[in-house]
């Protein structure tokens, strides 16, 4: 679980190394992962419900003996603090429990436009 200390963490990374307003908004990532791709597919509406694009959905690369699973890769644009993304990971911890997909595997984040 990614812990608010991480996020503020992240947060002062990101004006330390990039000159980012995050007052504004940015694109937003979310990563969620499972040995189904069925299972990630039929999530992908209700993800879209709440306005998250569906960016990919790939195998990623595994080192040798790793056992094979996907990742669902969707983003939004939005304005967040560390105290609201770490809301906003509790609120994907809690919906991988209910769709029982192997796990959420945090976030990343980017400029608009990039």
């Amino acid at each position: 679980m990614i812990t608010l200390e991480q996020m503020e963490e992240m947060f002062a990374s990101i004006r330390e190394n990039t000159d980012w307003d995050l007052a504004q908004p940015l694109v937003w990532g979310y990563f969620f992962t499972d040995k189904s791709d069925e299972k990630l597919a039929s999530v992908i509406p209700l993800l879209e419900a709440q306005g998250y694009r569906f960016v990919d959905l790939f195998i990623p690369q595994l080192d040798e003996g790793v056992e094979e699973y996907l990742v669902l890769h969707v983003e939004k644009e939005e304005i967040h603090t560390p105290q609201s993304l770490f809301e906003r990971n509790q609120q994907f911890y809690d919906f991988v429990s209910e769709q029982q997909l192997l796990s959420y595997d945090g976030m990343d984040v980017g400029p608009l436009g990039e």
